[in-house]
């Protein structure tokens, strides 16, 4: 939802990191990460004050004081160095040289060092690294962000518009020619969140988060449901959201969004800064995301969450030994293991969704079977929604299905899905497609939320979707590919007869012939 200036402008800080040797694109994201980070504190500080000034409330800055980088002796207050010299308005005005060793031996270890000791951020960030090679190359960036947030500034909707340049920021990690990172197509997440829509007052989970698309995508759903319609619009897949949460006033409330709703597990120390600052940039102040791996036996968090939203990876065997005792399946298959997993960290009666490739649908392995047991005997498996094999291009074709399910409620029918169209082309290029009148098509997206919030569904398996019930699936051995219940309907083709046919070959030959013979007199 950003302006094609801005779109602009961000490539071109890209390329200001791609052409200075940052040619990673995970490394380039954590450092431009870093660099908004320095910046929006300095922005949202000077509001604060602002604000206090006219309120006439007392505010304590982050910048007032003095501050002593490691190693210091901090009982000189020689040593000290004024915070104020560190806020990005400072610094972003100095030489090259100088901005270069300033943000560098001050301002970078200056951030790593905020908030309580026992913050998941101050933790994630004890390894963080400043890796810019050059003075020129900060120069040119800081500079480059500085445009872009005067940009920025001339949108009505500034903090949301921040929110959707990180997110386009985001989105490179899987553009071609970056070898990005395996990325869940945001309409995918956005319609699994508007399937299970999370609640304020909730614990809401992922157990592989990586940037945390889930966890900021039921935050802004959320969000939305305390914003009032005046200050809503539709974003770039169709759905209603806003950000402003006019109408949360209670400060319980606020805090106990901000602070004690979104976890996240993931085993990529980079991972984890960047879905930490993605959070934070977006107003959760207090995000919950940890160095875990959930299918270990460091992790025993069972019995928590009130709903959990994942596209775990699928990386094949894991190592046994490795492996939480507490698993029932039999299996080092990771596809398979995350199943369960999500199964244990939900609370009673609470809800899952998750994106499985289709071959957890219908193995016919015992830890297979094993899987969809859990999903049809120990939970209400809702659906299962079937989706094209080109959904994740140009990462992977592997066809993929997304899965509900309520934990400790009793399956009586499961509805199928079979997805045709997402919105996008199904090739390597993911275009997005439109309607013969020019307008946006956003394919089954929200035909799915419209029918699978219907309290009556379908019985016909030779439409599109439908129910099975639960007996049926268990005497096919909890088969959940919809291919095994859709009826397919054949159309009957009626061919002439040969002799008809050939005597209308036998016509045509005929003209054939007369129309040369005429070609021949004219020449």
């Amino acid at each position: 939802m950003i302006n094609a200036t801005i779109k602009s402008k961000v490539n071109e800080l890209w390329d200001k990191f791609w052409s200075g040797g940052i040619s990673n694109p995970l490394n380039a994201i954590e450092q431009i990460t870093y660099l908004l980070f320095i910046k929006q504190l300095d922005d949202n500080d000077q509001r604060n004050i602002s604000n206090a000034d006219f309120l006439g409330t007392a505010y304590q800055s982050i910048f007032e004081g003095l501050y002593f980088p490691p190693g210091v002796d901090d009982t000189k207050e020689d040593n000290g160095i004024d915070k104020n010299t560190l806020r990005w308005s400072y610094f972003s005005k100095m030489p090259a040289e100088d901005m270069y060793r300033k943000v560098q031996t001050e301002v970078f270890p200056f951030i790593k060092q905020l908030g309580d000791a026992n913050s998941y951020f101050t933790k994630h960030m004890q390894n963080a690294a400043l890796l810019i090679p050059s003075p020129r190359m900060l120069t040119e960036a800081v500079k480059k962000i500085d445009e872009i947030f005067t940009e920025l500034q001339k949108e009505n909707r500034f903090v949301d518009a921040q929110g959707d340049f990180y997110e386009y920021l985001l989105s490179e990690l899987g553009s071609a020619g970056k070898n990005g990172q395996f990325r869940t197509p945001p309409h995918i997440v956005e319609l699994i969140v508007e399937l299970l829509q999370p609640q304020l007052g909730e614990k809401i989970a992922d157990p592989a988060s990586g940037t945390a698309s889930f966890l900021l995508a039921a935050y802004k759903y959320m969000i939305t449901q305390y914003t009032s319609e005046a200050y809503c619009e539709l974003d770039d897949n169709g759905f209603t959201r806003g950000t402003i949460a006019d109408k949360l006033v209670d400060d319980n409330m606020k805090t106990l969004l901000a602070e004690d709703t979104f976890y996240g597990f993931d085993i990529d120390p980079t991972m984890i800064r960047i879905g930490l600052m993605n959070l934070m940039m977006h107003g959760i102040t207090q995000p919950k995301i940890d160095y875990k791996d959930t299918l270990s036996k460091n992790y025993n968090e069972d019995n928590t969450y009130h709903k959990v939203l994942a596209n775990p990876p699928f990386t094949g065997s894991i190592d046994k030994g490795d492996l939480n005792e507490t698993f029932t399946l039999d299996t080092t298959k990771s596809e398979l293991l995350f199943v369960e997993r999500i199964y244990k960290m939900l609370r009673m009666g609470g809800t899952a969704g998750v994106v499985v490739p289709q071959g957890v649908l219908f193995g016919s392995g015992k830890a297979f079977v094993a899987a969809r047991k859990i999903l049809i005997d120990k939970c209400e498996l809702k659906a299962v929604l079937a989706m094209p094999s080109g959904v994740f291009k140009p990462y992977a074709g592997v066809a993929t299905a997304i899965l509900i399910f309520t934990k400790g409620g009793e399956t009586n029918n499961v509805w199928f899905y079979d997805m045709k169209s997402d919105g996008r082309s199904l090739d390597d290029k993911r275009n997005q497609l439109t309607k013969p009148d020019g307008s946006r098509d956003f394919g089954d997206l929200h035909q799915i939320i419209a029918t699978y919030n219907q309290p009556q569904k379908s019985t016909d398996r030779a439409g599109q979707h439908f129910i099975v019930p639960k007996a049926e699936i268990v005497t096919n051995d909890y088969d959940l590919s919809i291919s095994k219940y859709k009826q397919e309907v054949y159309e009957e083709v009626v061919y002439e007869k040969p002799q008809a046919i050939l005597a209308q070959l036998s016509v045509l030959e005929e003209s054939i012939v007369l129309g040369i013979n005429e070609l021949k007199a004219l020449v």
